[in-house]
């Protein structure tokens, strides 16, 4: 019965929380093949420690291991780019104008190669923040930061995106979702 019970408790984790930690392993990846596999590994850990969460939320907790299991990935190939065409490519177009769409490509193309070259740590607030819209408590509990780290870093790298492209840094955001 306690089994049972545990399987439809895990089930439900992962069929809750499955696209939002994809996505997120997407956007640090920049590729689908190894957020696919990174967001298996996930889910194989929560469900490994799930006995031992208690506390907080179980949101932050299941995000705060997959932003570890992007590190240690990132790590372990230890990429020169984390972003590959592959993430913004997958991002379905509303524009029927082809050069329209050829326009966004670029556009797309460059807020890919911006954020692929901010530091792990603004690219990883820049991802959950701006493009997973996490609130700056949810974001500091996942990155393990105080809220003000968060605000601070989240600034800073908006600031250094907008400079780079040359426009509003909310444009960045919404373009980039």
């Amino acid at each position: 019965m306690a089994n049972r019970k545990l399987e439809e408790r895990v089930i439900e984790i992962y069929q809750t929380h499955y696209s939002d930690v994809y996505r997120f392993l997407i956007c640090f990846t920049g590729n689908s093949n190894d957020a696919e596999d990174l967001t298996q590994e996930v889910f194989i850990r929560v469900l490994n420690h799930l006995s031992k969460h208690t506390s907080g939320s179980l949101k932050t907790w299941i995000f705060s291991i997959a932003k570890h299991t992007a590190i240690d990935h990132y790590r372990r190939k230890r990429f020169t780019s984390i972003f590959k065409e592959s993430f913004f490519k997958q991002i379905p177009s509303n524009e029927l104008d082809p050069n329209a769409e050829i326009e966004m490509d670029e556009f797309k193309k460059g807020i890919h190669q911006a954020i692929s070259k901010l530091k792990p740590d603004f690219r990883a607030v820049v991802i959950l923040r701006g493009i997973n819209e996490f609130t700056i408590k949810e974001t500091a509990d996942i990155l393990h930061w105080s809220e003000s780290k968060v605000k601070v870093d989240y600034h800073r790298a908006l600031k250094i995106l907008r400079k780079k492209l040359n426009i509003d840094t909310e444009e960045v955001i919404r373009n980039a979702n």
